[in-house]
């Protein structure tokens, strides 16, 4: 684990920082390609970037402030904005983006769930990098274990001297694994708007909860039922918004089809 990336003079490139922005721009590359298949200009993609940039860190942010305020206990006000030392929680900055996108589409008049399948897999692309991030940064660090795979951090980190799982890279992975299928079913087997939104929402909320089984960074009185983390809690909600979504857009799509009016000769 090495925090630092490099240095230019006044300036300190952390690799948690330099992740970040790795994988937002990888997903709004990836997404603006995705976007001229289903009619949505490649700049509409680009133009709802800085949105999401903003609206992520400020929910990412504000979910681990509420969530952990003995984290800046004693500290001076300004840490907690300092953002590039860590301390984001990702369904905070899913949030986040949901409601700076919903804004975004609405002003510019774009079909939400049409942009939102466009979305939906380059969010998990960009999460699957990004969680190297927090590798390299030393948070988010799983439980302690023997594995051949388990991993080491420095005398500094506070699992030290035993080996942990490597949670961060089980989610990348993972993460990594839903955005080729998402990927996959935008192109090959989207049927109604907001469906791949819909079956990331499913996906995510599966992968984050099996992850959460190995991580081991939350303090004891977190957890419910001695396992359950609050990801856990907040994943069973996500879960069931996006089995909800996915059966109303259905329906909706269904009904549509019957409504509308056949024309031929007779």
């Amino acid at each position: 684990m090495d925090q630092i990336l490099f240095h230019a003079g006044p300036l300190t490139v952390t690799w948690y920082g330099a992740l970040m922005a790795l994988g937002f721009i990888a997903a709004l590359w990836t997404a603006s390609r995705r976007a001229v298949l289903v009619g949505i200009s490649p700049e509409k993609v680009a133009d709802v970037g800085p949105w999401l940039i903003i609206g992520t860190i400020i929910g990412a942010r504000l979910v681990y402030v509420i969530s952990y305020p003995q984290s800046f206990a004693g500290k001076p006000l300004w840490h907690v904005f300092a953002v590039w030392q860590g301390g984001l929680v990702f369904y905070g900055g899913l949030f986040g983006a949901s409601a700076a996108c919903i804004l975004f589409c609405r002003l510019n008049k774009i079909p939400l769930w049409r942009f939102a399948d466009v979305l939906a897999p380059s969010v998990a692309l960009g999460h699957a990098i990004g969680r190297l991030g927090c590798l390299m940064n030393g948070c988010c660090y799983g439980k302690v274990c023997e594995l051949p795979w388990a991993i080491k951090f420095p005398a500094s980190h506070e699992t030290y001297p035993n080996a942990v799982h490597p949670t961060q890279i089980y989610e990348s992975l993972l993460n990594f694994t839903l955005y080729l299928s998402l990927a996959w079913v935008f192109r090959k087997w989207r049927k109604f708007e907001g469906q791949v939104f819909a079956i990331y929402l499913m996906g995510y909320a599966i992968v984050r909860s099996t992850v959460e089984i190995f991580r081991g960074d939350y303090p004891k009185e977190y957890y419910l039922g001695g396992w359950m983390t609050p990801a856990h809690k907040v994943s069973i909600v996500i879960l069931l918004a996006g089995i909800a979504l996915y059966a109303w857009q259905r329906v909706n799509v269904a009904a549509k089809v019957e409504t509308t009016p056949k024309t031929g000769s007779k």
